[in-house]
């Protein structure tokens, strides 16, 4: 059973960098396709970023495309967001999600499997 925790998130202000961590627990790391998301108060749940598996590609979307970085430590079984140059349109609940039969990436919370239970991000003005 595959078991996802993230941490990392709090208060910041606006220009201001945080560095998410999400931990994997289960079998293979390797084998599975991460992604994180967001859900900010009173929106859908969107996509922010994707690696695969091997940590050589990513994907952003375009609200977080140089400013936010996707990487991802295999022998940690741990996949990181940096959050730099934060706005308060960036206040959100941060959620990483796993699959591991995603041929490559994905931007589609539909295609992932496993989920963390989230953490808050609050960056003000």
């Amino acid at each position: 059973q595959v078991q996802l925790v993230e941490s990392g998130g709090g208060l910041v202000q606006a220009g201001g960098s945080l560095r998410l961590s999400c931990g994997f627990s289960g079998i293979t790391f390797s084998s599975y396709v991460m992604g994180w998301f967001r859900q900010a108060p009173g929106k859908e749940r969107e996509f922010v970023a994707t690696i695969r598996r091997s940590g050589s590609r990513t994907y952003y979307a375009d609200s977080v495309k140089g400013r936010f970085t996707i990487s991802r430590d295999n022998a940690k079984n741990t996949v990181y967001l940096q959050m730099n140059s934060l706005t308060p349109e960036d206040t959100a609940v941060y959620y990483c999600a796993a699959d591991s039969g995603i041929p490559i990436m994905s931007s589609s919370s539909d295609e992932y499997k496993y989920w963390g239970q989230g953490t808050q991000v609050t960056v003000s003005s």
